[in-house]
């Protein structure tokens, strides 16, 4: 099995190794990653500037840009054939409900997504204190299950892995939790006759309705949640139609 890595803390990130020595059990796997951190990018896409490419070890890339630039040039420009799976991951950290629209590292899956190719982004809750190596793990038999059996056309897996006490409890399949930004902090700085704002840390809650992702974290679960590319909302089509705009 041809296996393309990516993620969006960057080609040396620990998550992204522990989940390429998993994956090397399985399959030929070949990292083509950012060569920095590119958290919150979503699936934007470089078209303003030329990227630096860069072979840093035997079948690993770097690339100045984000995890979509990655998975684009891989499958475009370095890889021989088109991959049997793109894993994104292991991000530092949650993506969880709504969230999973800013998130890079979903990206890097929906890109895959996009291209035809079965999709996984796995990204670590408990990064602080759990375990990178146990979540790879894990991530590794579902790609096995993804790899070999496919997933249905234009469908994606959001992989939210805890680790307690370095083990896997269990796990959920699950639906993205409603997500309510409360405040978002905002630093502003003048400097030299500039203003200049920092985003800073935001105060989310979130709905913890039972089934869905968020839910299944707080049980102490991994999360996996089925994510499709078509956004459309077909429940409101024959409303918006019934609108006499012209």
């Amino acid at each position: 099995m041809l296996i393309l890595l990516t993620n969006d803390d960057g080609v040396e990130a620990f998550g992204l190794l522990s989940m390429k020595k998993e994956l090397s059990k399985i399959g030929e796997v070949w990292v083509v990653a950012p060569s920095g951190e590119q958290s919150g990018v979503s699936h934007s896409l470089t078209l303003q500037r030329p990227l630096e490419l860069k072979k840093i070890g035997n079948r690993v890339f770097s690339v100045d840009g984000t995890p979509t630039d990655a998975v684009m040039i891989a499958v475009f420009g370095i890889l021989k054939r088109k991959p049997d799976l793109v894993v994104s991951g292991i991000n530092h950290g949650p993506n969880l409900g709504e969230d999973v629209t800013y998130s890079g590292t979903v990206a890097g899956a929906i890109e895959g997504t996009v291209l035809g190719i079965p999709s996984i982004a796995a990204s670590l809750v408990d990064f602080k204190s759990g375990s990178f190596e146990v979540g790879a793990k894990f991530v590794k038999k579902v790609a096995l299950f993804a790899g070999q059996n496919g997933l249905p056309e234009d469908t994606l897996l959001n992989v939210n892995l805890i680790t307690p006490k370095g083990k896997i409890k269990g796990y959920a399949i699950t639906s993205l939790d409603k997500t309510k930004v409360k405040k978002v902090k905002m630093k502003k700085v003048e400097n030299r006759g500039k203003s200049f704002v920092w985003i800073g840390e935001q105060d989310i809650t979130f709905s913890k309705k039972r089934g869905t992702d968020f839910y299944a974290i707080k049980q102490g679960l991994v999360s996996i949640t089925p994510l499709q590319i078509d956004f459309t909302n077909y429940q409101v089509i024959d409303k918006i139609k019934s609108w006499k705009i012209l």
